[in-house]
């Protein structure tokens, strides 16, 4: 026995080892889709000098190793279809049987999805906006693919880390963490094509776009950009600063629960005696302050809420809007709801039974590391009971409001927790060798790129960044038209109702410059689907349905679809400016967020209508030289829209008669 078990694990040894000598990247899985149309290449590691035999769909087609083990073979281009069996054998397994299988592979099309965090947004984000369409919705023929967060500060990897999201047909449960771009944008292309849609999706929240370009070309405009990232390229240190990080939150976490009197008190109660405690209004601010200064430690507040005998015992949700910055959430004394940052909606599920007839008490208790905290104004505060209470748009029939007038008792007052930044996807190239590089040459037919955020706060350098990235990326991929579209940043922010100084307006003017100036990159516009109060909207398949416009132009040439409106021509007459765009506008006698300027740069509101492919402005300072449109942080008036409903989006341009913008 003992003989015949050592023969077999020596057996399953050999096996192993033959098996291990072939590698294919984490983009090959069962599932998988593959672009039409193009050749596709299928690499991998193998031996040095080991013939490879990829076989699909009854043809098969070879490579030998090269001596660094490297082996690539390109399929043919090939017509939607599927599904399919990829099969790959190395020449000293046999032969016969094949060492990797890769089943239900579809042939169709297949989009990189890239950028920061509008790009992260998830469908469980924005699903109270779309629920009937996301609870209906099946469609096996798309396949979403998420590629995990990495980042490498030394130089290019081969592959990405193993996903959780691996060419996953589209359900509401499969797609429930997707991000909500990628899965509207994979139905809206599959209705436009009925072919299976790839949706690869590759992206941080937060992350600046020197990080998505490699070391090379950053070195030759921004060489100390490259320099910056080699600073961290240590591991020893990253490792102990990060650790270092994590005892300090530690630590400042227990001294905060130590000294927070609303811990031993139970202040999370139904019947704690909250009797003595302050009133305060929700949107003051002033009960998240101590002396001038926003309290860095915890804060409670406290609502009661009375229940009728009808509701009582019912499932609801609570909507607490969005807070700033960590709450623990609780009714009834029992946690319902935590929320560790600013940024997501907070939407908790109260269980059935908890709710009793007549008074229940909300608790929340703030947590904040810095700044004040406070409630996001514009968003929806209430429990809300039915079938109905997950949907926004309209609201549920069957709530109860929340007042805005809590119930205020002081926590911890703490001293701010330290720490050292070792962000590393922040830093340049680090996403674009662990993340990016390893991508290609994955056969796409377009990308989308998100981001931006990050950048406003230094706008200058994005026309040069965003050129240099979408060249860095072609050259990557091998493909010098390969189409991106380019999603223009949001409204967001304050409104105002004077001209601005907006590193926002500056940044989404060099994303319209690169569109203007590139060959096959087009703008798709989100300035008219922001909200004032959220940097992250929630109208994501109005987002996809532009970018799919844009593809449907540039990838399939339909030229009958109408985009974003360009200007054709500029002319003054005295202070009458008229700009001449490339289609009809929709008729209006009062456009709002134009602005002309004279010489010196000064820019004010100016009146503006609408007539066929022409607005007509007039100008209230003499002479004007220059025009601007939806120049500003938020610029929530506009209400300039081609005759297909698209916007015109922000631009600022000098006023010629013959020179066109």
């Amino acid at each position: 026995m003992q003989k015949r078990l050592l023969l077999l694990c020596a057996a399953l040894t050999c096996a192993f080892l033959l098996n291990a000598k072939l590698t294919l990247p984490q983009m090959f899985q069962n599932g998988m889709v593959l672009q039409r149309g193009k050749p596709v290449p299928v690499w991998g590691k193998a031996d040095s000098g080991e013939q490879v035999a990829v076989r699909f769909n009854k043809k098969t087609y070879t490579a030998t190793a090269a001596a660094d083990g490297r082996w690539r073979v390109d399929l043919p281009a090939m017509k939607a279809g599927g599904p399919y069996t990829l099969e790959i054998t190395a020449g000293g397994s046999g032969g016969a049987t094949p060492d990797v299988t890769i089943g239900d592979v579809m042939v169709g099309d297949v989009w990189l999805l890239s950028g920061q965090s509008n790009i992260d947004v998830t469908v469980e984000r924005v699903y109270p906006w779309y629920t009937t369409e996301i609870d209906n919705y099946e469609n096996p023929q798309i396949r979403l693919f998420r590629v995990q967060n990495e980042t490498d500060t030394h130089g290019v990897r081969d592959d990405i880390r193993p996903t959780s999201i691996n060419w996953k047909p589209v359900s509401k449960q499969n797609a429930w963490l997707f991000s909500a771009v990628g899965y509207f944008l994979g139905r809206r292309m599959y209705e436009k094509t009925k072919v299976a849609q790839g949706i690869v999706v590759n992206s941080w929240g937060g992350t600046p776009i020197e990080a998505w370009i490699s070391a090379d070309s950053l070195s030759r405009d921004f060489p100390m950009q490259v320099e910056k990232t080699r600073l961290y390229d240590n591991p020893d240190f990253v490792r102990a600063q990060q650790q270092a990080n994590r005892q300090a939150d530690q630590r400042w976490n227990q001294l905060l629960n130590g000294r927070d009197p609303g811990i031993g008190q139970h202040f999370t109660a139904l019947d704690y005696d909250d009797s003595g405690w302050q009133k305060v209004d929700q949107y003051s601010m002033e009960w998240a302050k101590n002396g001038g200064r926003g309290i860095v430690g915890s804060i409670w507040l406290r609502q009661h809420v009375t229940v009728d005998k009808a509701h009582a015992g019912q499932p609801a949700r609570l909507l607490l809007g969005t807070l700033f910055d960590a709450d623990y959430t609780y009714v009834n004394g029992r946690e319902v709801g935590r929320t560790y940052y600013q940024y997501p909606p907070r939407r908790y599920d109260i269980p059935e039974g908890l709710l009793r007839e007549g008074d229940n008490v909300i608790t929340v208790r703030f947590i904040n590391k810095y700044g004040t905290a406070h409630f996001i104004k514009e968003k929806p505060y209430l429990i809300a009971f039915g079938d109905d209470r997950q949907s926004l748009t309209p609201l549920p029939k069957d709530i109860i409001p929340l007042s805005t007038t809590w119930l205020h008792h002081a926590g911890a007052d703490m001293p701010s927790c330290p720490s050292g930044d070792v962000s590393l996807q922040n830093l340049p190239t680090t996403l674009y060798n662990a993340v990016l590089h390893p991508l290609a040459p994955y056969a796409l037919s377009g990308v989308v790129w998100y981001q931006g955020e990050s950048n406003a706060g230094n706008p200058g350098p994005y026309e040069r960044l965003l050129t240099m990235m979408i060249g860095n990326w072609r050259s990557l991929w091998q493909q010098p038209e390969l189409p991106f579209v380019v999603v223009q940043l949001a409204n967001y922010m304050a409104p105002s109702d004077v001209p601005q100084r907006s590193g926002w307006a500056q940044l989404r003017e060099a994303q319209r410059q690169v569109a203007l100036k590139m060959n096959h990159v087009e703008l798709a516009s989100a300035i008219d689907l922001g909200e004032t109060v959220d940097i992250h909207p929630l109208r994501k398949r109005e987002v996809a349905d532009r970018i799919g416009l844009c593809f449907d132009r540039m990838v399939y040439g339909d030229k009958k679809v109408r985009l974003m409106p360009q200007i054709v021509s500029t002319q003054a007459d005295g202070q009458t400016v008229t700009l001449t765009f490339d289609q009809p506008l929709r008729p209006s006698t009062a456009l709002y967020e134009f602005e002309t300027a004279a010489a010196d740069g000064r820019f004010q509101n100016a009146e503006a209508r609408a007539e066929g492919n022409k607005v007509i402005i007039t100008s209230k300072v003499a002479a004007p030289v220059r025009v601007r449109h939806a120049w500003k942080d938020n610029p929530i008036r506009l209400n300039a829209y081609t005759e297909a409903g698209l916007p015109v989006g922000p631009f600022d341009v000098y006023i010629s008669t013959t020179r066109s913008e």
